[in-house]
Order: C-alpha cells, then structure tokens, then sequence
C-alpha cells in the first residue's frame, strides 16, 4: 500500500491581507517539492493568524517565530521535516565572502 503524501496547510489572516504572501509561500512549496506533496491548502482566517503546518504539525507560527519566514526558511523547515535526505542545491548553499 503506498503511503500517503503530505498534506501542507498555510493558514492566513485575510483581515491583513496576507493572501498573496501565502499564496506565494505555496507556490515556492509546490515549485520545489511539485508531486512529492499530496496537497498545499490556503486555509483563510482571521486574528492576525498565520501558521503553516505539515500534516497537522506546526512548523511556522508568525507570533511565536517573529514574523513571516523567507522562501529558504520555509524549504529548509519542510525538506528537514519531510525529506531529510534532499539536497535542496543552491537552498542549502553557504554563502562563501569572496577573498580579496
């Protein structure tokens, strides 16, 4: 029987506008992981929420973690969660200061 893929949910305060943002954080999911994930959902809400969860589990509250996270943030949370064995290439590049 073939396992389930993940479901991941971005809930949003639609009093803040937050739409688009989530819908962007879907997007960069999707683009990186695409069928891996059985479903990315754009949950509205109001409050000043803002939660992501894999499978029910928090990963990413804005109150408790200071703020939205950046596209990196977010994949490297998933991958670590999901995929712990994925290279996510220039994701998980270090940043290297050019000698001089």
């Amino acid at each position: 029987m073939e396992q389930a893929k993940p479901r991941i949910s971005i809930a949003f305060c639609t009093q803040c506008q937050w739409l688009l943002r989530s819908a962007w954080m879907a997007q960069e999911l999707i683009s990186t992981f695409g069928t891996d994930l059985g479903e990315v959902a754009l949950l509205p809400g109001t409050g000043g929420i803002f939660e992501i969860r894999i499978d029910g589990e928090l990963v990413w509250e804005r109150r408790r973690d200071g703020g939205f996270p950046g596209p990196k943030e977010l994949k490297q949370r998933v991958r670590d969660k999901l995929f712990p064995e994925r290279d996510l290439g220039h994701v998980d590049a270090v940043h290297q200061p050019a000698e001089g």
